[in-house]
């Protein structure tokens, strides 16, 4: 009979930036995450904290955290586009992860539900209406309603992982 593998050496105490490093091992996709504010503005950020939550009803996640100048915006608006980043969007994903800048200058967008900004040549995007938000630590988990989506197969993906942009390998 086998014995179990051991454990890991964990630390006693969680060091927040080696908990981050270990968070980094993740690989994930990059959204930028966008609404309208109260006062009729695009707003939008960098995330990479997006997840499918449920098919039936179709709600997916994001999470922004409780500092962000954009927290109240996002809790204000009605709905929110999750605009999911090709390969070579590196740029947006900067441009979105900045501040302070006009993110939206000069940008290609639509405006969706709740006048959400859809990014011109993503991946996939997913115009959700605004369904709940909890706090949960020193962030804002956001559960939003799919109302509308639309993915092409001809765009890779921009990947993060360990604190570098990558991409997708070819088919192993």
């Amino acid at each position: 009979m086998s014995q179990p593998a051991s454990a890991p050496p964990f630390p006693a105490e969680i060091d927040s930036r080696a908990l981050r490093q270990a968070l980094g091992q993740f690989a994930t996709g990059i959204a930028v995450v966008t609404a309208i504010d109260p006062h009729g503005q695009p707003v939008g950020l960098t995330v990479n904290s997006f997840a499918a939550v449920s098919l039936a009803p179709a709600l997916v996640l994001w999470c922004l955290d409780n500092r962000s100048h954009n927290l109240a915006a996002f809790q204000a608006a009605s709905h929110h586009a999750i605009n999911i980043l090709a390969r070579e969007q590196e740029d947006l994903s900067t441009r979105f992860a900045t501040w302070p800048v006009d993110r939206f200058a000069g940008l290609e967008w639509t405006a969706a539900a709740g006048g959400a900004p859809v990014l011109a040549n993503c991946c996939a995007h997913f115009v959700v209406a605004n369904e709940t938000a909890h706090l949960s630590g020193d962030h804002t988990l956001f559960i939003g309603r799919v109302e509308q989506f639309a993915h092409t197969s001809d765009r890779d993906p921009l990947i993060f992982h360990a604190g570098q942009y990558r991409c997708l390998a070819e088919k192993l």
